[in-house]
């Protein structure tokens, strides 16, 4: 009878064990659906976001001036095929932004600016100036187009090969805020279309575009699954020496 109860003792053992590992399995389940479906849902979020982006705009105030910092009028999305159509350009008078269907970046080209396009095996340092607004969080996360930072444009290197650019910053206010040398994808899709050059008053202004990103194509802080926002840039592109 020892041995029989001993032997139902130890089965009963077992099914516990079974059971409480068939509980756990099923809670890390629901845990990481939910985790899915939160990501979903944030993904969500940031297309209807950039959607009433595109159809309102937004426009920024200083809080001690009260001067405009960033003013965005309604946006006109054109296709792939009328911007190529356009010369690779974008009507800026009727604020068209391209819409690259391979990224989901929207593009204006304000200025194509002066000098030549990146080559084929060339390596270039670039300095930019730029204002960073979070859509999502509707507010101006850094930017580096003032007078504080008039000494000070940020730097970064990059390099072309077959069409494929790859860049890491040198130094500036991006590598600072988001604590990576990482450029975010979309600073470097204008780099097709544009040329680098430098400020002079015989050739006109610099490259300067204005983008959409989204965070699959941003910065690693707006990729991670805690937080998931575009953002909106407008930029300038200098060839350094």
């Amino acid at each position: 009878m020892d041995l029989i109860r001993n032997f139902a003792t130890y089965m009963n053992k077992r099914v516990y064990i079974w059971l409480l590992l068939v509980v756990l399995a099923g809670t890390f389940c629901m845990v990481s659906c939910d985790d899915d479906d939160t990501y979903a849902e944030k993904k969500e979020r940031e297309r209807n976001a950039i959607n009433a982006f595109l159809k309102k705009g937004t426009c920024v105030y200083e809080l001690d001036s009260k001067d405009t910092l960033l003013y965005v009028p309604p946006i006109k999305v054109i296709s792939e095929e009328q911007f190529y159509a356009q010369d690779s350009t974008t009507n800026v008078a009727e604020n068209e932004y391209v819409l690259m269907n391979s990224t989901g970046i929207y593009m204006q080209i304000v200025d194509k600016g002066n000098g030549e396009k990146l080559t084929h095996g060339e390596t270039a340092k670039i300095l930019n100036r730029y204002i960073e607004f979070n859509i999502l969080g509707d507010s101006v996360m850094s930017r580096n187009n003032n007078l504080y930072y008039i000494a000070v444009p940020d730097l970064m290197t990059v390099s072309n090969s077959y069409g494929v650019f790859t860049a890491s910053y040198v130094s500036g206010v991006m590598r600072s805020i988001h604590g990576t040398t990482s450029v975010p994808e979309g600073w470097l899709i204008p780099l097709t279309y544009i040329r680098l050059g430098r400020p002079t008053s015989a050739d006109g202004g610099l490259a300067k575009v204005r983008l959409i990103v989204p965070h699959t194509s941003g910065t690693p802080d707006a990729q991670t699954e805690s937080a998931v926002y575009p953002c909106f840039y407008e930029l300038t592109y200098q060839r350094g020496r």
